[in-house]
């Protein structure tokens, strides 16, 4: 292999991120003090490089929505500035009655391969974060994911269980579209019927053959990094989509607040049977988030 690359990793500015400004609000990971400040390029390498990743893709951050521009610029600024190749996943407003302007403004930079807007919505008011649980349905959302297909953008796909049936339709519709499921579908509920729904929807998912799925933010609910619990999500995910639609994203430095990139890639890298290396490490980022090839 000729070097890791990490799919889903975060930089910023403290000023540009309101939820970053002013006191700690509840929040899916729990309390984020530690991370309430700068999180440079310079730091991010400093805790990657030891690890061997080589390449990486950015992954929108929740900027003030008006400047999505802004941080697409401030993301190709510090690539710059490190000579660090970096992929960028940007934000668009999909409910927009015509996004393909925002598509064009972003389409002039060619580090953007893919958009995320976040969709997930739980009962549980501490996860939710769209404003209802049936977006993917919402035909302004599903005409502007169709059109991304003409720009050669992906979407960053971010639910939870009870919206994939949602989901799956959403990539149904869209076929000339690349999907790519955050945090492997957020399992948050582990009892046994949590994890009958979870893995209920993950299979419609993996039905779908345009959607990949990512394996990051694992320790998001659990709020530690768990060995077992990566083992876990990581045997059934791998099962059902196999590797070669499978990749590895830190989701660093959100999980920086309870863990080291050193030991969270080994506990995936321990998790991901030796064969599914390649794919999963490396091959699926470079071709979904079309990096160079070596």
């Amino acid at each position: 292999m000729t070097g890791f690359v990490d799919s889903h990793f975060h930089i910023w500015r403290q000023k540009d991120l309101p939820w970053l400004v002013g006191p700690m609000q509840p929040r899916i990971f729990g309390p984020y003090e530690p991370i309430q400040r700068d999180y440079p390029v310079t730091e991010y390498l400093a805790d990657c490089r030891p690890s061997g990743i080589t390449e990486a893709v950015y992954v929108q951050a929740n900027w003030a929505p008006v400047r999505f521009l802004d941080e697409v610029e401030f993301v190709s600024r510090a690539s710059d500035e490190t000579g660090f190749p970096i992929a960028i996943v940007a934000y668009v407003d999909m409910l927009a009655d015509d996004a393909r302007p925002q598509f064009d403004a972003l389409a002039r930079n060619p580090r953007v391969r893919g958009i995320r807007m976040q969709l997930h919505w739980h009962e549980n008011t501490l996860y939710r974060f769209a404003s209802g649980p049936e977006l993917a349905r919402d035909p302004r959302l599903v005409a502007n994911v169709g059109r991304l297909a003409d720009y050669g953008f992906s979407f960053d796909l971010q639910v939870f269980a009870g919206q994939m049936a949602g989901a799956a339709d959403l990539a149904a519709a869209c076929p000339g579209v690349t999907f790519v499921l955050q945090h492997a579908g957020m399992l948050e509920d582990l009892s046994p019927g949590g994890l009958a729904t979870w893995r209920a929807g993950m299979t419609l998912l993996a039905a779908q053959p345009n959607i990949v799925s990512k394996l990051s933010g694992l320790g998001t609910f659990l709020r530690r990094n768990d060995a077992s619990h990566i083992r876990l999500i990581a045997v059934q995910t791998l099962a059902l989509f196999g590797a070669e639609r499978c990749l590895f994203g830190s989701n660093f430095p959100i999980e920086k607040l309870w863990t080291t990139y050193p030991e969270l890639i080994s506990a995936h890298l321990a998790a991901v049977p030796e064969e599914a290396h390649q794919a999963v490490f490396n091959e699926t980022a470079r071709r979904v988030y079309r990096l160079r090839q070596d």
